[in-house]
C-alpha cells in the first residue's frame, strides 16, 4: 500500500518508496512493478503522474485524477509556482548556502544542454572515524536542495559537478563513500523529496505537503549523529 500524504477529489500527493520505478519506460529493463500501476489499483480510477522521481529517490509525488486537472497542474509546474525541497546527504562539507548554476543535457539520447539551477542549504555536518583517501576521517553533510528547473537527475548531477557527491548514488556518486554507508547497513540512495508546495488548480489554495523520512534514511542520520528533519 502506497502512503497517501494528501488527497482530495482532484489530486493526491503520495509518498513514493525508494527503489520503486514511477512508470514503465525504456529504462525499466524487465521490471514489472511500477508506482502508477499500483496507484491505479489502490485508488480504483485513472491517475496521471504530474512529475517524476528517480527509482532510487523517495518522497512526495503529485498525481491527478483526470486529464483536465493534470493539464492544469502541468501549467502550474511550468509557471514555477511550485516549491520542491529535497533532503540529501553528500560527501564533504560544502558552503552553508549556495546556488549551482550548471547547464545539463536531457539524459540518454537528448544531448542538448539547457539551463539548470539548484539552490542548496547545508543543514548539518558530521565527521566519522573512517579514513577517506589521504584523510584520517570522512566528512558528510545533510543538505536541503531546491531545484529551480527540472532536468534529468538534476540534483544528483549537480552535486557531482561541485564534488559533493550524493551518498548511495551508483551512477553519479563516489564508490568509496557509498561503501562506507553500505558497511553500516545503509543501501539506498540518500535523496528524498521532502516537501512539495503548489497552487491547487481548482481552489487556488496553496497546498504544502511533507513526506517523512523512511527508516533507512533515518539510519543514515543515526550513523552520522544527526537529528531527523520533520
Amino acid at each position: 500500500m502506497i502512503v497517501v500524504l494528501y488527497e482530495d477529489p482532484y489530486l493526491a500527493v503520495v509518498d513514493k518508496p525508494a527503489g520503486l520505478m514511477a512508470h514503465a519506460s525504456a529504462m525499466a529493463r524487465g521490471e514489472d512493478d511500477f508506482l502508477d500501476e499500483r496507484l491505479r489499483e489502490q485508488f480504483g480510477k485513472p491517475i496521471h503522474l504530474i512529475h517524476r522521481l528517480d527509482r532510487a529517490t523517495s518522497g512526495c509525488l503529485l498525481v491527478a485524477f483526470d486529464r483536465e486537472v493534470a493539464a492544469a497542474l502541468g501549467q502550474v509546474f511550468m509557471s514555477r509556482e511550485v516549491d520542491k525541497h529535497y533532503l540529501a546527504i553528500c560527501r564533504g562539507w560544502p558552503e552553508e548556502s549556495f546556488v549551482i548554476d550548471h547547464d545539463l543535457d536531457g539524459g540518454p539520447g537528448k544531448p542538448v544542454k539547457k539551463p539548470a539551477i539548484t539552490q542548496v542549504v547545508r543543514l548539518a555536518t558530521a565527521e566519522i572515524e573512517t579514513p577517506s583517501a589521504q584523510h584520517p576521517t570522512s566528512r558528510y553533510a545533510l543538505l536541503r536542495c531546491s531545484p529551480q528547473t527540472g532536468r534529468f537527475r538534476q540534483i544528483r548531477r549537480h552535486l557531482k559537478h561541485v564534488f559533493h557527491h550524493l551518498i548511495g548514488d551508483s551512477s553519479h556518486g563516489d564508490g568509496r563513500h557509498n561503501r562506507t554507508f553500505r558497511m553500516r547497513g545503509v543501501h539506498r540512495m540518500l535523496l528524498h523529496a521532502w516537501q512539495l508546495s503548489f497552487l491547487h488548480p481548482v481552489s487556488g489554495a496553496r497546498i504544502t505537503v511533507t513526506a517523512p523520512l523512511d527508516d533507512e534514511f533515518r539510519k543514515a542520520l543515526d550513523v552520522l549523529g544527526m537529528n531527523a528533519v520533520e
